[in-house]
């Protein structure tokens, strides 16, 4: 049998005495350990301790397998439920023009569509630092043309060399 971590079972039980729950959830009183195990074997099911702060622990008679498969199928679902949200990142330059501009832009939408984050970055090279207010209005161009897609989540702020901006789709629920 596998034994996980998170609970203790059967001979892993360290208590001398337990409260202990059948199968049904009726409570059978206190109980030894040995007399407990006792019990469970003869059931053919194990001794599982589900409250080792209570005095005495809490344990439960039941089908440790069945169990744990029962869980693991529970964060299965849970996981397949978890909406995985991409960043994409669209580089652009404080000098770019129109037909480069919508290129990117037209990128940018089809990510936002998609339901990605998108991420607009500058990079300055040479002596356009010089020149940020440049690229500042280049990034807020594109946040303007989608702004019927997403919301600005973070405003362009420098980092290095290079200035960016996030973009966030906007949430349809």
């Amino acid at each position: 049998m596998i034994i996980s971590k998170d609970m203790n079972v059967n001979e892993n039980i360290r208590a001398r005495e337990v409260r202990l729950i059948d199968s049904n959830g009726d409570q059978l009183g206190v109980k030894s350990r040995n007399e407990a195990l006792d019990i469970a074997a003869t059931r053919n099911l194990d001794l599982v301790l589900v409250a080792p702060g209570a005095k005495p622990p809490v344990c439960r008679i039941m089908d440790y397998g069945k169990y744990r498969f029962e869980q693991q199928k529970k964060e299965k679902e849970a996981r397949k439920k978890q909406k995985i949200i991409n960043v994409k990142e669209i580089r652009l330059s404080p000098g770019i023009e129109e037909h480069d501009f919508n290129t990117k832009l037209r990128n940018a939408r089809k990510f936002l569509e998609k339901g990605d984050k998108v991420k607009v970055s500058i990079r300055f090279r040479g002596r356009a630092i010089t020149h940020k207010d440049l690229g500042r209005k280049v990034l807020e161009q594109m946040a303007e043309e989608c702004k019927d897609l997403s919301t600005v989540e973070q405003k362009a702020k420098m980092e290095g060399r290079s200035m960016f901006l996030m973009l966030a789709p906007i949430n349809e629920k």
